[in-house]
């Protein structure tokens, strides 16, 4: 604080000028606004939603969102006692983790068991907060690194087939969709690599402004959903209803688990990167259990499951502005672009090979992060048996789901759709179940097999 009181962005209490924090704010909205919307436009056109329910679904993730991010910057409780969010400086969004399997969910079922399933995976959130200290030894890195990269991979066929058009579109596969794919992720990946600042930081959304202008040429643009938008409206509460399936609650309730645990490492690197020092119990407990809360509650607002955002991890461990008030600016700013159904609206308009091209790297870097949480740990033969068998059942089972037809249904809801829950239990069993004191025994004998 200088002599006139005026608070630094660099200080995490206190509210800076508004000149200052407001472009600082607009770069966390521009590094994650496309990320929060895409899973809602993809489920959405899974679900083959109306017109007016798509623009809904988008507004409900954006304003779902905004609350959880304010839940976690300015927590409810006393000080001293047990607070609801962590109070660091952190950004929520709607999360990629969950895509393949709502994919699932919505084509099988529809968005009210996917908002189901969100309250159940809710409420193991609550509960893996208040026993975060038992529990987190059954996610070692190998272990959440192993589900985030199949995570990675199962969205990998999403992104293709969105290239393509989309598979319910009459073009699917057609030369004008590839193009217009092909030239939206070049333009986001040379500005990966190329570009400083701003326009590193905007890649994929100025590549999605690219792609969109070239898609208009060939006439792939619709704004009649625009036309039809209100210029205000608020989020319908139960709009679409709300269904238990239990292979879904299954499904979606092992993902919060995993995100639960995975979102420790978000909050550590947030406070080891720019405050140099770890989070505290109370801190993380806080941050858990208010996930858990605000994905109950969003589930009512129609908003699909969140989670905390590593790109904005990044921005905040690059610049070190850990204001809570920054980063609260930017909440609002989604806060209003949700109860706007033309800004909605306009979201979905873009076509799905826009899409396509400037998510498959998103995809990518998603698969990456799981290979660097897996290698940071020693790749011996157990962990190495770990991670591959995991990988090996969950994404064989899923791409070759007939093998399950003679099963009850709900065994194919729950493991033939997705490969993130066979990964996950086989992951978290053979870590408990492999000998590690045995590790250099079996090295040894392998190596003594392969030089035979």
């Amino acid at each position: 604080m200088d002599k006139k009181g005026v608070v630094s962005v660099f200080d995490l209490n206190g509210r800076p000028p508004l000149i200052q924090a407001l472009p600082l704010a607009l770069q966390h909205v521009v590094a994650m606004i496309v990320g929060c919307v895409t899973p809602a436009i993809v489920v959405a056109n899974v679900a083959n939603l109306d017109g007016n329910d798509r623009v809904l679904l988008i507004q409900a993730a954006l304003v779902v969102s905004a609350l959880s991010t304010l839940l976690q910057l300015f927590p409810l409780g006393k000080r001293d006692g047990f607070r609801l969010g962590s109070g660091l400086p952190v950004i929520m969004g709607v999360s990629f983790a969950y895509l393949a399997s709502m994919q699932a969910i919505a084509g099988e079922f529809n968005i009210a068991t996917i908002l189901g399933a969100q309250i159940i995976g809710g409420i193991i959130s609550l509960f893996i907060g208040f026993f975060i200290d038992k529990i987190r030894v059954f996610f070692p890195p190998l272990v959440t690194g192993t589900v985030v990269f199949t995570i990675g991979l199962s969205l990998y066929p999403t992104a293709i087939n969105y290239m393509a058009g989309g598979t319910s579109s009459e073009s699917y596969g057609s030369w004008q969709n590839w193009l217009v794919a092909i030239f939206t992720l070049a333009v986001v990946t040379v500005l990966n690599h190329y570009a400083k600042g701003f326009a590193k930081l905007a890649s994929i959304l100025i590549g999605i402004v690219a792609g969109y202008i070239v898609a208009g040429f060939f006439g792939m643009i619709d704004l009649s959903a625009v036309a039809s938008a209100n210029f205000f409206e608020l989020p319908r509460i139960m709009h679409f209803g709300i269904a238990f399936e239990p292979s879904s609650c299954i499904a979606i309730g092992l993902l919060f688990a995993i995100n639960s645990i995975q979102a420790i490492g978000d909050f550590t690197a947030t406070t080891t990167g720019s405050m140099d020092r770890e989070p505290t119990d109370k801190e993380l407990k806080g941050a858990i259990v208010g996930y858990g809360i605000s994905n109950i509650l969003g589930a009512f607002l129609g908003g699909l499951p969140t989670a905390s955002y590593s790109q904005n991890v990044g921005i905040v461990t690059t610049t070190k502005v850990i204001n809570r008030c920054v980063l609260g600016l930017a909440a609002l700013i989604l806060l209003i672009a949700g109860v706007v159904p033309k800004f909605s609206g306009l979201l979905t308009t873009i076509p799905q090979c826009v899409l396509g091209g400037a998510t498959i790297s998103v995809f990518a870097s998603i698969a990456m992060t799981g290979i660097r949480l897996i290698t940071s740990q020693e790749m011996n033969y157990r962990n190495s048996s770990i991670v591959g068998l995991a990988v090996a059942l969950g994404v064989g089972i899923t791409q070759a789901a007939a093998s399950l037809a003679t099963f009850p249904s709900w065994v194919s809801t729950v493991f033939g759709k997705s490969p993130v829950v066979i990964a996950t239990i086989v992951a978290v069993a053979l870590n408990l179940i492999l000998p590690k004191s045995e590790e250099a025994d079996i090295t040894s004998t392998e190596e003594e097999s392969v030089s035979a």
